[in-house]
């Protein structure tokens, strides 16, 4: 019996629906994935029939968990190609999901993590439940985020987005909506009668009958500590602030940002710095594919995926080890321009 198709797509009255149909592992993305998803899209722009897209994930345990990282880590130590071409093709993706014309509806439900964010962050109408926990982690095997993460994040209120960057902590509904990668909260029991309303209703009607105040967060209490020791030009300096705060939750925070990659932690912040300032999304998306390309072939990807999610020792030896080892001349190399920097100067809007 041949293996179900990743992802399912199907159109309910006024609605297009795209399901991703990976379950097991939590929907985790793959190239194929991301190329029916787009080709999709495409389909869909243009068919009258078609007036909102509602994104889902198959099962009970979230949207999508990420990138499948273990086929990345795969082709990163063999020396292969295959992940530039995956990265090339899901930024173009999550490029044509922020410019799509017709309202794309995002069930950020349950784990949405790294390339789950990429294809429910950008869309015009983002969902979080009670369930809901958001998160870009990528700190913790050697990333950084990317899928369009450095420019979400490096446009939340004050601090908040570099917080959690270089912590990868998680997030519900509130925060989520708070740090602008979520607009509502809708119960995840009333998602059903939702996706039956989109499709002979607008999607902003449609999720007004249904959207309620989210529970309590915990971002905006935190915002004092956040925006103090984060507003700094490096690392060990705000290393230094939250350790030296009052504030438990900066000392936590310490913590774990401690335990990531000392390379990773150093790109992300300067990513997210430079995106602050740069003029678009995809802008940041071409900024966010040159470094992948180049922590592809570092010793802390392969390493961190290996410690994280194959091993799952959870105990990665980091090289360098420490913050105060990282070759900055090293850390400017990956965000110079290169022969095969991604273009998405022509990705047209859908």
């Amino acid at each position: 019996m041949s293996a179900p198709p990743a992802v399912l797509t199907r159109i309910t009255g006024r609605l297009g629906r795209i399901v991703l149909n990976r379950p097991r592992a939590i929907n985790a993305l793959t190239t194929e994935m991301v190329t029916s998803i787009q080709q999709t899209l495409e389909l869909w722009a243009t068919a009258d029939r078609v007036r909102t897209v509602l994104v889902t994930g198959a099962g009970d345990r979230g949207l999508c968990a990420g990138g499948d990282i273990r086929a990345l880590r795969a082709d990163a130590v063999s020396g292969g190609r295959g992940a530039l071409d995956f990265w090339a093709r899901e930024y173009r993706l999550n490029a044509a999901i922020a410019r799509y014309r017709k309202p794309i509806v995002a069930w950020m439900d349950g784990l949405v993590m790294g390339g789950g964010i990429g294809i429910s962050a950008h869309a015009g109408v983002r969902i979080a439940t009670e369930r809901s926990r958001l998160a870009m982690p990528e700190v913790g095997i050697g990333f950084h985020p990317d899928v369009g993460g450095s420019w979400l994040l490096s446009h939340a209120p004050g601090q908040v987005g570099t917080h959690l960057a270089l912590t990868g902590t998680s997030i519900g509904a509130a925060d989520a909506v708070y740090a602008g990668l979520a607009d509502h909260f809708v119960p995840a029991g009333c998602l059903p009668q939702l996706a039956a309303t989109l499709a002979g209703t607008g999607a902003e009607e449609a999720v007004a009958r249904y959207a309620l105040a989210a529970p309590d967060g915990e971002l905006a209490a935190a915002r004092d500590w956040i925006d103090r020791c984060y507003d700094a030009d490096s690392v060990p300096e705000i290393l230094d602030r939250l350790r030296s705060d009052p504030a438990a939750g900066a000392r936590a925070a310490a913590r774990e940002i401690a335990a990531k990659s000392p390379t990773a932690l150093t790109v992300t912040l300067r990513s997210l710095r430079t995106a602050a300032r740069l003029p678009s999304l995809e802008a940041a998306l071409e900024q966010e594919y040159r470094l992948s390309a180049a922590m592809l072939t570092s010793a802390d990807f392969a390493e961190g995926v290996r410690a994280q999610v194959i091993d799952k020792d959870r105990s990665p030896r980091w090289q360098p080890a420490s913050l105060a080892d990282v070759d900055a001349a090293a850390i400017t190399g990956y965000f110079a321009p290169t022969a095969d920097d991604l273009d998405l100067t022509a990705v047209a809007s859908l």
